[in-house]
Order: C-alpha cells, then sequence, then structure tokens
C-alpha cells in the first residue's frame, strides 16, 4: 500500500511537473500570464529552434519593464503588485496550446480522494497560482488557438500583435481582446489608398497561412462593398514553394499586365523572393506594390532589389519608440536581469560569445563572455516595433484590474476579499471599457469586439537618389485616408501616379460596355447617328427638333433654313418667271391696245384674256413658292398651285371642244351646236375653273393653311449636316392632287386637240392648241421622275421646288409663244396682215366641209366665219 501510494505521489508530481513548464515566473498578488515567440519554430519535429531576439526577447523584456512601471506608480494599483508567468511559444501554435494549459490548471478542479501518503494522511498538493490575463500571443494562429482554451475558462486574453480579422468574431473568441487593429482596417486602409491613386484593377498575391489569406480576403471583400474595383488575379503563395514557383507568379500577374498595382500581404521571404522573381523577368519598374505592415518600412526584404521595389507604398500601424524601455533594455545585464531565463541566451547570441557553465566545455571557436559587454554599445541594438503594443496591452489590463478594485473594494487599498475570485467576465467588461492614453501618448480603447482602432502610417519606398534610396512618410489613416499624392515619387523619378486600370475612362460621347462579370472592364462604343450620351452606359437619340453636339454630349437645336433668294434654286426659277411675266404683259398689252383688230377677233378675246390670266398666274406661282412661308403665302400657294393651270387649260379646252363640235355638227347637220357663243364659253370656263376654286376651299375648311418646320427631310446619316426646313404643310401628295386636276383638264384638251389636228388650215387656233398640248405632256411627264426621283437628296425641298415652278414657268411659256407670240409677230411687224377676209355663208362652209368629206380631206379650203 506504502509502495503503491507512493506511486501516486510520483505521479501527481510528474503532472505537476507538466504543468510547470520551462518559464518565468514573477511574484506578486496578481499573476498576469505572458505568450511570447522566444524561439522560433523547431525544424524536424523538435518544438522549438533558434532564439528569436527582436520579436522574442524585446517584447517579453517589454511585459517584464511594464509590470515594473505599474509596480512603481503609486497611483495605479496602489498596494498591490502585478505578477506574472510567462510563457515560450516556439512560434508554434500546437506547442502554444500544450504551454498555456499552465494558465488553467488552477481552475481545473482535480480528484485526490484516492490518494494517501504512507503515514495515511491525504497528500499536500501545492494550489497552482491562478492567472487573471493573458497577454499574447503574437502569431494570430497562435492566439486562434489558445484563445479557444482560455474562452472555455473564462479568462481575458490582450494581444500585441494579432490581426486576423477573424479574430473580431465576439461570439467565437468573446474573450479576446487586441491593441493593434485587425487587418480589416489595414484592408480598408489599403483599398483607400488604391481609391485614392485611381486604380481600379489590382491583383493580390498573400503567403499561405492567416495572415495572408484573411488579409487579401478581408481586402477583396472591403473591395466589393466599396464598388469601382476590380481583382484581376489572387495569387497564393504555398508555404513551401517550389522551385521556380515565383517565376510563375510573376507570368501569372502578367496576364492581366493592365493590373499593375499588385496588394501583397506576404512574409518578408516571400517579399523578397517575389522582388526577385520581378527582376530575372526584367519587369523593372512595372508592377505597383501596395505592401501590408509585415513589408511595413523594413529593410531586409529590399536589399540589392532597390530598383524594383521603387514607388512601393506601404503600411505600418502608427507606432512610437518608447524612450523609458530602450534605457530599461540598454541596461540589462547578466547580473541585474536574473528574472529572464532565456537572457543567456540571448547574451550569447548577441554578443557571439559563450558563456561558461559548469559540465559543458567551451567551443573554442567563439569567445568566451565577460559579463562586461553593454547592449547598446558592444552589439547594435533596435527597438522592435511591437514594444509599445506589448506596454499598452499590461497597462490595459493594470487600468482594468484598478478600476476593478475601486468598485469592489471601495474604500480599502491593495486586494480585498471581494477580488479573490476574479471572475474573468466582469474583468473582461472592465478591460473593454478603458480608455488611457499609452506609452506612445496615443489614446488605448477597444471596440465591441475587443479591437483597437487602426491607425496606420502610410510610407513609399523612393529613391531620391541612387546612393540614399529611403522610405518617406506620405500620409496616415485613422477611420479615414489622408495621403500626400505630392510627395509621392514612382519609379524613375515619375511624379504623376501610373496607371492600373482594365480599361481606360471612355471619351466624351462613348459609352461604357461593359464586360461580362468584371464590372471594372468595358469597350468604349461611340454613340452614333443622332444619339447623344444620356450617361456613362447610354446612349440616347436626340429628340426631332435637336441633333448632337460635336462631342455628343447633349443635343442642341437644328438650324432651321429656307429657300433664299439669292439661291441658284430660287434664281433660275424667278428669272424665267420674271421673262415670262415680262413676255405675258407684252401679249396682253398688245391684244388690248389691238383689240379690234381681225387677229385679235378671231383668236376669241374674251378666251384670250381668261387664258393670259392663267399664264400670268402660273408665273406669279413661283415667286410664293420661293417666299418665306408663312400663313397668308401657304394660303396663296395652295390657292394659285393650280389654279393658273385651272384656268389656262379649262380655257385651252372650251376652245378646242368648241372647234371639235362645230365641224362634227357639220358632219350632220347644217344646225350651228349649242354654246359656241362667247358668252358660253366663258361660262363653260369658269365652270371649269369653278371646280378648282371649291376644292381648294374645302381644302382650307378641312386642314386650315400654316407652316411647319421639317426636321426629317433633312435629317441625313451626319448629323451635323441636318436641318430643319420652314415649310408649307403642303406634302408631296397634296401639291400633286392640287394639280391633278389641272393635269385632267390638260389631257383631255390634249384629246380634244389629236381629235380635232384634221380641220381646214384656216382654224388656226386647233393645231397650236395641239401643238401646245403635245409639248406641255412632254414637260409635264419630265417633271414627274425629277420630283420624285431627289425625295432621298439633301436639297430635296429646293430640287422640287425648282422642277416645279420651272415644270410650270415652260407650260406657261409654251402655251404663251405657240398660241399668242405667232400672232403678237403679226400684229406688231406684218400689220398688213392683220386684214379682215369676206365672209362665207354658213351654207358655203357646210358645202366645202361636205365636199371636203367628200374628196377625203383635198386641197379645197373653206374659210369658217371667226366672227361667231
Amino acid at each position: 500500500l506504502i509502495r503503491r501510494r507512493g506511486r501516486e505521489r510520483l505521479q501527481v508530481s510528474a503532472s505537476h511537473q507538466h504543468f510547470h513548464p520551462h518559464s518565468i515566473k514573477v511574484p506578486g498578488d496578481i499573476t498576469l500570464g505572458g505568450l511570447f515567440p522566444i524561439h522560433s519554430r523547431g525544424p524536424h519535429g523538435l518544438p522549438c529552434g533558434e532564439l528569436k531576439k527582436e520579436k522574442g526577447i524585446h517584447r517579453m523584456e517589454a511585459m517584464l519593464y511594464a509590470l515594473d512601471q505599474i509596480n512603481s506608480d503609486p497611483e495605479l494599483l496602489p498596494n498591490i503588485t502585478l505578477g506574472a508567468r510567462i510563457l515560450d511559444t516556439c512560434s508554434r501554435d500546437t506547442y502554444a496550446l500544450e504551454q498555456s494549459l499552465t494558465f488553467v490548471q488552477a481552475l481545473i478542479q482535480k480528484d485526490t480522494s484516492d490518494i494517501r501518503c504512507s503515514n495515511g494522511e491525504p497528500p499536500i498538493v501545492r494550489k497552482p497560482e491562478r492567472v487573471v490575463g493573458v497577454i499574447g500571443a503574437s502569431a494570430s494562429s497562435v492566439s486562434i488557438m489558445v484563445a479557444n482554451i482560455l474562452r472555455l475558462f473564462e479568462i481575458p486574453q490582450v494581444s500585441y500583435a494579432s490581426t486576423a480579422p477573424e479574430l473580431s468574431d465576439n461570439n467565437r473568441y468573446d474573450f479576446f481582446s487586441r491593441v493593434v487593429p485587425p487587418d480589416s482596417y489595414q484592408a480598408q486602409t489599403m483599398v483607400d489608398i488604391v481609391k485614392a491613386l485611381g486604380w481600379n484593377y489590382v491583383s493580390t498575391l498573400a503567403s499561405e497561412g492567416n495572415y495572408g489569406e484573411s488579409g487579401v480576403d478581408a481586402f477583396m471583400q472591403i473591395s466589393r462593398e466599396a464598388g469601382g474595383l476590380c481583382i484581376a488575379q489572387s495569387v497564393k503563395i504555398p508555404r513551401e514553394p517550389t522551385s521556380g514557383e515565383f517565376d510563375k507568379i510573376i507570368r501569372r500577374l502578367m496576364e492581366t499586365s493592365n493590373a499593375r498595382g499588385v496588394i501583397i500581404f506576404a512574409n518578408e521571404d516571400d517579399i523578397k523572393r517575389v522582388l526577385e522573381a520581378a527582376k530575372r523577368a526584367n519587369l523593372t519598374g512595372h508592377f505597383l506594390f501596395v505592401g501590408s505592415d509585415s513589408w511595413g518600412a523594413k529593410g531586409s526584404p529590399i536589399t540589392e532589389l532597390e530598383d524594383v521595389a521603387e514607388g512601393a507604398v506601404t503600411i505600418l500601424q502608427k507606432r512610437a519608440s518608447i524612450d523609458g524601455f530602450d534605457q530599461y533594455f540598454m541596461s540589462r545585464s547578466l547580473e541585474n536581469n536574473r528574472r529572464n531565463i532565456w537572457f543567456a541566451e540571448f547574451w550569447e547570441d548577441d554578443f557571439r560569445c559563450k558563456l561558461t557553465r559548469p559540465g559543458i566545455k567551451l567551443d573554442p571557436d567563439k569567445k568566451k563572455c565577460t559579463g562586461e559587454e553593454r547592449i547598446g554599445r558592444d552589439s547594435s541594438y533596435e527597438q522592435e516595433g511591437k514594444v509599445q503594443f506589448v506596454i499598452d496591452a499590461v497597462y490595459a489590463v493594470a487600468h482594468a484590474l484598478h478600476n476593478m478594485q475601486q468598485d469592489l473594494c471601495p474604500g480599502s487599498v491593495g486586494v480585498c476579499s471581494n477580488m479573490d475570485a476574479v471572475e474573468g467576465r466582469s474583468l473582461l467588461n472592465y478591460i473593454r471599457a478603458v480608455n488611457f492614453n499609452g506609452s506612445a501618448g496615443t489614446s488605448v480603447l477597444f471596440n465591441e469586439n475587443g479591437d483597437a482602432p487602426g491607425r496606420y502610417d502610410i510610407f513609399q519606398f523612393q529613391m531620391t537618389n541612387h546612393s540614399h534610396p529611403g522610405y518617406r512618410v506620405i500620409g496616415q489613416w485613422t477611420n479615414n485616408l489622408r495621403l500626400n499624392l505630392e510627395d509621392m515619387q514612382w519609379s524613375g523619378g515619375e511624379r504623376s501616379v501610373p496607371d492600373s486600370i482594365c480599361s481606360f475612362p471612355c471619351k466624351p460621347g462613348e459609352r461604357k460596355k461593359m464586360v461580362k462579370g468584371v464590372p471594372c472592364c468595358w469597350h468604349c462604343e461611340l454613340c452614333d447617328g443622332y444619339q447623344y450620351q444620356l450617361d456613362e452606359f447610354t446612349c440616347e437619340t436626340c429628340p426631332s427638333d435637336m441633333r448632337p453636339l460635336p462631342n455628343r454630349t447633349s443635343c442642341r437645336p437644328t438650324p432651321i433654313i429656307k429657300l433664299e433668294w439669292n439661291s441658284r434654286w430660287a434664281l433660275v426659277p424667278a428669272s424665267l418667271a420674271m421673262l415670262g411675266i415680262l413676255a405675258t404683259s407684252i401679249v396682253v398689252i398688245t391684244f388690248i391696245r389691238f383689240n379690234d383688230t381681225p387677229i385679235v377677233r378671231a383668236s376669241g378675246r374674251e378666251l384670250s384674256f381668261v387664258l393670259l390670266t392663267g399664264i400670268f398666274l402660273i408665273y406669279l406661282i413661283t415667286f410664293l413658292m420661293i417666299a418665306e412661308p408663312g400663313v397668308v403665302v401657304c394660303a396663296f400657294r395652295r390657292l394659285l398651285l393650280g389654279l393658273g393651270m385651272a384656268i389656262t387649260y379649262s380655257a385651252m379646252l372650251t376652245k378646242t371642244n368648241r372647234i371639235y363640235r362645230i365641224f362634227e355638227q357639220g358632219k350632220r347637220s347644217v344646225t350651228p351646236p349649242k354654246f359656241i357663243s362667247p358668252t358660253s364659253q366663258l361660262i363653260i370656263t369658269f365652270i371649269l375653273i369653278s371646280v378648282q376654286v371649291l376644292g381648294v376651299f374645302v381644302w382650307f375648311a378641312i386642314v386650315p393653311p400654316h407652316t411647319i418646320i421639317d426636321y426629317e427631310e433633312l435629317r441625313p446619316p451626319n448629323p451635323d449636316l441636318a436641318r430643319g426646313i420652314l415649310k408649307c404643310d403642303m406634302s408631296d401628295l397634296s401639291i400633286i392632287c392640287c394639280l391633278s386636276y389641272s393635269i385632267i383638264l390638260m389631257v383631255t384638251c390634249t384629246v380634244y386637240a389629236i381629235k380635232s389636228r384634221g380641220v381646214p388650215e384656216t382654224f388656226n387656233e386647233a393645231k397650236p392648241i395641239g401643238f401646245t398640248m403635245y409639248t406641255t405632256c412632254i414637260v409635264w411627264l419630265a417633271f414627274v421622275p425629277i420630283f420624285f426621283g431627289t425625295a432621298q437628296s439633301t436639297e430635296k425641298m429646293f430640287i422640287q421646288t425648282a422642277t416645279l415652278t420651272v415644270s410650270m414657268s415652260l407650260s406657261a411659256s409654251v402655251s404663251l409663244g405657240m398660241l399668242y407670240v405667232p400672232k403678237v409677230y403679226v400684229i406688231i411687224f406684218h400689220p398688213e396682215q392683220n386684214v379682215q377676209k369676206r365672209k362665207r355663208s354658213l351654207k358655203a362652209a357646210r358645202l366645202s366641209q361636205k365636199s371636203l368629206s367628200e374628196k377625203q380631206n383635198g386641197g379645197m379650203k373653206i374659210e369658217p366665219d371667226r366672227t361667231q
């Protein structure tokens, strides 16, 4: 039984040893845990590797320094000493998890009821110290692993370096807080930088692992939510890249060469190898890197690669060097820093010497440490960047404990009984509520997720001259970006910001045709024809009375034109009309002057004056067709366009019809036909004319005359040539309808002229009328194809107006020339022929007609009585 109990006692001791690993113990009234990467990850299955001087020792000493400062501060936690249990994570999450069991062992209930000492008494098990809060860890993967166990025992955790966005999940990591901003803020900063530079098409590059992948994921998510930013390539660097892997990465990035901006979340080694691969590919100056805080303002990733890194924009959490820590750390020695169990190892590494230890032979290749060496004097020293945040993390827990002591122990000094069992949930609430000025003078506070506010300095690596390259602060980010673009300098000393865009902006008057699935890429299409650019994606057709501006950004009124008097299309018809009116006036004056002469009487004076009036109106309509359209002008156009021709051809039809009826009647009877007197002829003529006039007035009643502006007639493919035409409301069809009655009269008159072609030559009115009608028909047959064949011409209105007026003037001139010019010639130049001949009886006329019929139009001529 004794042996059994002894064996059990040894097992308890072994268990106890398991929960007290190699660590630093600082005694105190309240103990804080500390997790630091004192050593790197061990090779070949070993838990730990080489010592990490800066990220391990510097940061751990910063916690010890902060504890010293707090314990010596009479205002903060008076009469309470903070102690610590500091462990080495060896930069490995699984090893850190094992080590952190030390922090929770005091909360684990152990059953020792079946264990007895040799004397039968129950064993005395030393109660492990209780850790109320943990400072750490450094790497996000370690903090995630440790946070999962600490939350089970409700132990608050405050990290000084873990920035993974997933740690902001207050449901999974509710006891985790941090004095550094999460990478989501870093990603937001990088998105803001990219947008400020005017880029919209970039690639991302991440080291495989929590830091790189979560950083890029946050960047991509924020860029999607912000809009206007597209990811061309998202490339991951493997944990253990093979030979040529980085050359493949560069080739892949070049598949979208327009995406010159590269967002890089990677460790120092990967950054350096990416730059080397870019240099090998002769792409110096092509890529525009935007690096995360893992690049920051470090020189090691860009050593001997400054030309490739030139212009790189990097960010780093805003921080300051703590002078008090420099004095503290540089004064550490082997004698005064025995509490740091790893300090001897640091001393050997820092001064490259070897300490003598009992039983260990001194390496002859290394010098012996004297102990008189001094940090910063005999070795290089530069404060590690996260020292400030380690100090702030310790102070955050100290302020929370101070506030808790004030609330739980009112009026008492030191730890009271109410604080013997500090509840983790309560302490967490106090931690989240702190707000104080930290070691760098900036405020330390937490949001509802336990995250610190984002504060970043923005750097750019510049080579003002090749002998002194370096990082230059060009801006900062504190919830919003302040970037000094004028301070930026790119590859080759260029000051203007290079482009990293998929598609260049479209020119004015061009719309964007988006590439499916890539909202930052588009093709530019010109708004053609009569379209203008309504917005960046839409072309809209201008209203019918407008045309686009030359740059097609909006519409402008279409110019309005009309037929001008000085136009060639007006001068020729007007000249013809003037000559016609002059000739008509000469004929009228001559007929009035020689009104009683035989030739004038033989022409039928009454109908001649009616016919000449029609000819005059035909010439006059030319000027109305050219005149500027108005209500009055349009009314007279409607009235006179067909009226002149109706008067002319009504008179001619009446004449030919009279001649035809006289000789047709003469074949059957000696009785003269009815309605052949001058009065009857006038009545018939006016009845025929009245049909035209009545039709026009009906048109007036249905559609009152008015002007219109026709924008469709002169609307060629080139909108610069578009014009609105001021015109009367007379379409091509209405013009033809207006002339159709006159055409019917003309055709009918031509038929009678053909039928009357065999009358005796003494009836000299018949044949001239026939020739007049033949010629007029030819003129109007030529008019139709010209008028309608110009419908597609840009000068349609001018050509059609000129064609119509010239055709009418020609038809009037034919009538005037055939019927009256010979008579005027005889009256003026051969007055001896203008004498009255002997009248013949109607009977002689009938006999002559009968004889003519019998002899089949023989050589015998009959002169009828022209006085009828």
